[in-house]
C-alpha cells in the first residue's frame, strides 16, 4: 500500500497548529511512535490528540500512550482520555510497538473490541485523535488515516502488522457469501421438467430470490450490484441466480421474462412474488418498506 507523502502546503498547516508541551512523564517509545499527519492538518485547529494529559499536539509521538486495562473487567480510562467519538487510533503492544492503525465512529468502542478479541500482548496502549466536529465528514477521517499509514510507512518502511493484507487479528475476514443457485446441471443435460416449473419451484421454496446479471460476489451491472448490496444490507438471507450463466441456466432469460411478466434485470421475489427490479427495491429500501416486507 503506497500513499503520495504531505505537501509543502500542508506541511506549513501543520507548524501553525498550536502547540503545548508533551506531559513529562510521557513514556511514548520513538521506536512505536506515529507522526500526527501533516496532510490533514489543512485546518490546523480542527483536530485534537488525546492522551492521559489532553493536548493539542501535531505529531502524535509526542503525546503520552493510553494504557488499557489487559483484564475486560477492569474499566477503561474515562472518556477524557478515550473518548467515545469518531476518530483514528493506534494501538501499541507492551514494548510500545505499533501493532494496528484504526478508524472508528467510535473510538472507545473500537478499543474495547480490540481489548475483548484480540490477545492482550497486542493491545497495552492507545494514541487517538479525534476532530472537534461531533460528526465529521467520512473523507477527514479517511484522509487522516492514510496520512498517518504514510508517517508509519515513511518510518519504518512497512506497514503495522494488523494492517497488512490477509492479517484477520484486528478486522475479521469478510463473511463468505452463499453461491449462486443452478437451475440445471448443465446445458446438454435433458431436463424432465420444463425450466418454468423449475423456476416456479426455486421462487417459492426460498424466501426471498435475486435473478441477476452476474453472480453475487461480481454482479455484471451496476443494477445488479445495487440489488445486491441492497439486500446485504438489510442482513436478509437470500437466494441468487445468475442469469448469464448459460451452461447452467440456459434459456432462463428468456424463460424468466415469461413467467414474470417483467422484461428487464435483476429481479427480486420475495414470498414467491416478484416484487420489481433496481428502481423499486431502491425506493423501497429509502422510505422502509423493504424492511418492513422482509419482517413478515
Amino acid at each position: 500500500m503506497a500513499f503520495s507523502m504531505a505537501t509543502a502546503a500542508s506541511s506549513a498547516a501543520a507548524a501553525s497548529l498550536r502547540r503545548l508541551p508533551a506531559p513529562a512523564s510521557s513514556s511514548c517509545s520513538s521506536r512505536g511512535g506515529v507522526r500526527f499527519p501533516p496532510a490533514l492538518l489543512l485546518r490546523p485547529r480542527s483536530w485534537r490528540v488525546v492522551s492521559s494529559v489532553s493536548a493539542a499536539l501535531s505529531k502524535l509521538s509526542e503525546a503520552a500512550p493510553v494504557p488499557i486495562p489487559q483484564e475486560p473487567a477492569e474499566a477503561l480510562p474515562g472518556e477524557d482520555a478515550l473518548p467515545a467519538r469518531p476518530g483514528v487510533y493506534g494501538v501499541f503492544d507492551p514494548a510500545g510497538d505499533l501493532q494496528f492503525l484504526g478508524i472508528s465512529r467510535n473510538v472507545r468502542a473500537s478499543v474495547e473490541g480490540h481489548r475483548r478479541k484480540v490477545p492482550a500482548d497486542l493491545c497495552a496502549s492507545v494514541k487517538v485523535a479525534v476532530p472537534e466536529e461531533e460528526a465529521p465528514d467520512k473523507s477527514v477521517l479517511t484522509n487522516a488515516w492514510k496520512s498517518w499509514m504514510e508517517e508509519y510507512i515513511a518510518a519504518t518502511g512497512k506497514a503495522p502488522p494488523g494492517n497488512v493484507a490477509g492479517n484477520h487479528t484486528w478486522v475479521g475476514a469478510p463473511p463468505q457469501r452463499p453461491a449462486d443457485l443452478r437451475l440445471t446441471p448443465g446445458r446438454h443435460v435433458q431436463l424432465t421438467v420444463p425450466l418454468e416449473q423449475l423456476i416456479d419451484r426455486l421462487v417459492k421454496e426460498n424466501k426471498v430470490v435475486a435473478f441477476i446479471k452476474g453472480s453475487r460476489s461480481a454482479p455484471q451491472c451496476g443494477f445488479s450490484q445495487r440489488v445486491v448490496g441492497i439486500l446485504e444490507a438489510h442482513g436478509v438471507d437470500f437466494a441468487s441466480v445468475d442469469i448469464l450463466d448459460e451452461e447452467h441456466n440456459h434459456g432462463l432469460r428468456e424463460t424468466l421474462k415469461t413467467y414474470s411478466n417483467w422484461p428487464t434485470f435483476p429481479q427480486v421475489f420475495v414470498g414467491g412474488e416478484l416484487v420489481g427490479g433496481c428502481d423499486i427495491i431502491s425506493s423501497m429500501a429509502e422510505n422502509g418498506e423493504l424492511a418492513a416486507l422482509f419482517q413478515k
